[in-house]
């Protein structure tokens, strides 16, 4: 992919970030469920640090160890009888939940997915209502935190 260039008018390049206010997200077989926000889709290394007794460098050598994923937190408005963050947690006893697949789409401006973050066994394990004040003029929102085995990313 070619690297931006600085222009102006028809010389402008083409080659924008995405906005990342316009997003679709899947869970199981629910689709397109309106969030405010999804944050924590993070994978991280661990570091494997060696050294043999008779290396004549004075270092470690750090090597790649286990992938591990970031926790889910997707947060949104509170409906009524729209109760299924608690329906979910509540389905959670020992080993038996049945893990979801949880697609996250951003959109450019004509509604095309142009990145996509899929999970992979994935299964919430908190939800937390919203917080309420007499003197707030604020949206109710309540969160939900996924767990998951994997994250692949795919960009269009």
């Amino acid at each position: 992919m070619a690297a931006p260039t600085a222009g102006a008018g028809d010389n402008q390049d083409q080659f924008w970030p995405l906005p990342k206010f316009y997003f679709s997200v899947d869970i199981g077989d629910q689709t397109d469920i309106a969030f405010q926000e999804v944050s924590g889709l993070d994978i991280d290394t661990d570091v494997i640090e060696y050294r043999h007794g008779n290396s004549k460098i004075h270092s470690t050598i750090k090597m790649p160890g286990l992938k591990k994923y970031g926790d889910i937190t997707m947060k949104k408005g509170v409906f009524t009888k729209d109760n299924r963050f608690f329906d979910w947690i509540k389905e959670i006893s020992l080993n038996t939940y049945k893990r979801l697949t949880v697609v996250v789409r951003l959109m450019d401006e004509d509604g095309n997915a142009k990145m996509t973050w899929t999970l992979t066994n994935a299964w919430p394990k908190q939800v937390t209502s919203t917080d309420m004040n007499s003197q707030s003029s604020e949206a109710a929102i309540e969160t939900i935190v996924f767990v998951h085995e994997g994250l692949t990313v795919a960009a269009a």
